[in-house]
């Protein structure tokens, strides 16, 4: 159960600010007065009668209250014993900027432990934290360089790392930035609590988040649920995003799902929008600040040029935006407006016919925004004002700007490059309500991101039920064979095909009586995982001679082999795999399976627990879901039987959530229209207690 947040409200938006140490001390004094903070300013040192030009006290018993929020800037072990003073005295929270602490080994583990227990209650930020900017009030226990300006509302960021949050309040586009908040080592305070916390501020527009681990999946899903409900979307760059490990995969499912696929199928369930780098993070907040979470994906651009709907076009086909076509009521609205010779399509390329006559630039540019898209950009590389005239384009910016106020579009202006759109200007049409992109590719790929649909509000809880991590240590992994996977999966609902275990030719034999007239032998033992490049498999036996040979080659690799009737003709080959993360728990990989697995390297990840409808929408945005459709006069595959085979083994991996480690179907043969699906081939490994039984009852016979 997550645990109570901690109120952090006296430490973000602190009335009296105590701040202990020496020159990183004095340096949070300056910070706080150059940026106007109207509150108490007490610093605290023995060795200097000032600091930052105020008077100091001696120490924290000379303070003349308990202050809200205190900077403690002195070494790790004065650090604990300080933490310790202000939680008697009922501080509002800390800013731990020591370092020497978890990050350090088991000493500095043990002093962190300290340091926690001395807080009790009163919240810390760090140890190891660089500290918090509040721009809207003026408070900043932050004892470095930053590059930011006070603020009535604005945006929120939390990040990970000290040095990338110094270099956000950096950015010259126009982001109107009112927290910034580091975290350290987070050894009682977390994001989650910094998020609850921002989300409850009705100044704070969004939420921008660098992230390089998560601790707890349940807590961070249920801070970004508590976010939404506020109206605050949380933006999230993921860093750490490399497929490492993936060579221990025990299947396919962990080499086609990297670090990044599994983190982004949770950020998508639990309603969090990804972007892939530091210049789409601070352009996704410029959206969400204006906007909010787009309401869909169809888009309108608008330029003077070819040239620049021609790349607008190209980018677009990549990414999940509707450039939807004009209505033929709204087509006539907008060639109402424009030259002769233009052409109303989208992208919109308007011409040059009208530049300089901006009332009839303008009545285009509000026909188009009264067309009720999602977002409608005006493409605009404003000139060098060193170098040329900007007359035009700060005119056309005006017309804009006025259609807009006409229409309550969602606008946006988007410059090809980050130097063609001035900060100033940036920051005008942020305060209008319009929304500054620069750089075309990162605009366009962010205003997809912004408008990526979310899970409905009842799957998104399931964000709130992650596994609990695995003490690897208490435990170990045992793979089952393949007929004792299939013997489990067919419990569970999922069709196999009708087989039998045998050890002799006699026996083959005999089970080919059963279940012929055409079957297939594998050799079976729990380590022949990858059968078909092993030589462990024959297909397509439809004789006792056939069944006999193959036996008699396949015990060479192991004397026991399972024969099992061969498949129905098939429409399609599907991977499944289900595996388990430390942090988020198990996921559901559904892919394109068979020899088409590592080539064609199409797949889409879901997070554990999922719903039928979930597993639909994946199949069929998998590029092989053309063969699922009927494929050139070939006939439909059974869908729903593939459907209710893959949900199948979600419930089974939650079922046995304490004891499944890794489990794979590849390839489920999907049949045509009303023949259903089979798992042809099966990996299936289980996690036990060192000491105790297998966990799962596999002794039982396939019923031939």
């Amino acid at each position: 159960m997550t645990r109570t947040p901690r109120d952090l409200s006296r430490l973000l938006r602190p009335a009296s600010i105590a701040v202990l140490g020496g020159t990183w001390a004095e340096r949070v004094v300056t910070q706080c007065r150059a940026t106007g903070f109207e509150g108490e300013i007490w610093p605290v040192t023995p060795s200097r009668s000032t600091l930052g030009g105020i008077a100091t006290l001696p120490d924290l018993s000379a303070l003349p209250a308990a202050p809200d929020a205190a900077f403690i800037a002195v070494n790790r072990h004065a650090a604990v014993d300080a933490i310790g003073a202000l939680a008697e005295l009922g501080a509002g929270g800390a800013v731990c900027f020591a370092s020497g602490f978890a990050e350090t080994g088991e000493e500095g583990r043990d002093l962190q432990a300290a340091l926690v227990d001395r807080a009790g209650e009163m919240p810390v930020l760090g140890p190891n934290c660089y500290g918090i900017i509040n721009y809207l009030d003026g408070a900043l226990l932050w004892p470095d360089q930053h590059g930011g300006t006070r603020r009535t509302r604005g945006v929120a960021i939390i990040s990970q790392s000290g040095n990338i949050a110094i270099n956000l309040t950096m950015q010259q586009r126009g982001v109107p930035i009112a927290f910034v908040a580091t975290l350290g080592n987070q050894a009682q305070t977390g994001i989650a609590d910094l998020i609850r916390a921002f989300a409850h501020d009705p100044r704070v527009t969004a939420i921008g988040i660098y992230l390089e681990g998560i601790g707890d999946a349940a807590e961070f899903a249920e801070a970004v649920a508590n976010a939404e409900t506020q109206n605050t979307p949380v933006v999230v760059l993921k860093a750490g995003r490399s497929r490492k490990g993936a060579e221990l995969a025990l299947t396919h499912t962990g080499s086609l799902a990297g670090a990044a696929d599994v983190m982004d199928a949770y950020f998508r369930d639990i309603g969090a929008i990804t972007v892939p780098s530091v210049p789409t993070l601070l352009e996704a907040l410029k959206i969400t600040h204006v906007h909010g979470r787009l309401p869909g994906n169809t888009i309108v651009t608008l330029s003077c040029s070819g040239g620049e709907a021609l790349l607008v076009s190209d980018r677009a086909e990549t990414l999940a935006l509707d450039f939807r076509p004009f209505t033929e009521e709204e087509k006539a609205q907008v060639d109402a407006t424009t030259h002769p010779l233009v052409t109303v399509d989208n992208p919109f390329d308007y011409h040059t016919f009208d530049w300089g006559d901006w009332e009839r630039a303008g009545a285009t540019y509000s026909a188009v925004l009264a067309c009720g898209f999602d977002m409608a950009a005006l493409v605009l590389d404003v000139p060098r004002a060193d170098r040329c005239a900007t007359t035009d384009w700060d005119n056309a910016v005006t017309a804009w700007r006025t259609a807009q106020q006409e229409t309550n579009g969602r606008a946006a202006v988007i410059a090809t490059m980050p130097e063609l759109l001035p900060e100033a200007t940036q920051a005008e049409l942020l305060e209008d309500g319009i929304v500054p992109l620069v750089g075309l590719d990162d605009a366009l790929l962010t205003i997809a991101a912004c408008a990526a649909p979310v899970s409905p509000a009842p799957e998104r809880a399931h964000g709130l039920r992650r596994t609990a991590p695995r003490d690897a240590q208490l435990h170990r992994t045992r793979n089952l064979t393949e007929h004792e996977a299939k013997l489990l999966l067919s419990h569970a609902g999922v069709p196999v095909p009708s087989g039998a275990l045998v050890t002799s030719p006699g026996e083959a034999r005999a089970a080919f009586d059963a279940l012929g007239p055409n079957v297939a032998m594998k050799a079976v033992a729990a380590d022949l995982l990858h059968k078909t490049e092993l030589g462990a498999v024959r297909l397509g036996l439809t004789s006792h001679d056939a069944v006999r040979d193959a036996y008699i080659a396949l015990a060479a690799i192991s004397p026991t082999v399972r024969l099992e009737q061969m498949a129905p003709s098939t429409v399609a080959e599907i991977i499944v795999g289900i595996r388990h993360d430390p942090v988020i728990g198990f996921y559901l990989l559904v892919g394109s399976g068979g020899i088409l697995t590592e080539v064609v390297g199409d797949s889409v990840v879901l997070i554990l627990p999922t719903s039928s409808e979930a597993i639909r929408a994946a199949l069929l945005a998998l590029r092989s879901a053309v063969l699922l459709a009927g494929f050139r006069g070939r006939p439909a595959g059974d869908i729903d039987a593939a459907v209710a085979a893959i949900h199948a083994l979600a419930v089974f991996a939650q079922d046995h959530a304490d004891t499944l480690d890794e489990l794979e179907i590849n390839p489920l043969l999907v049949h045509a229209q009303g023949a259903g699906v089979t798992a042809v081939d099966a990996v299936l490994r289980v996690v036990e207690k060192a000491d105790p039984p297998a966990p799962i009852d596999t002794r039982q016979e396939i019923s031939s």
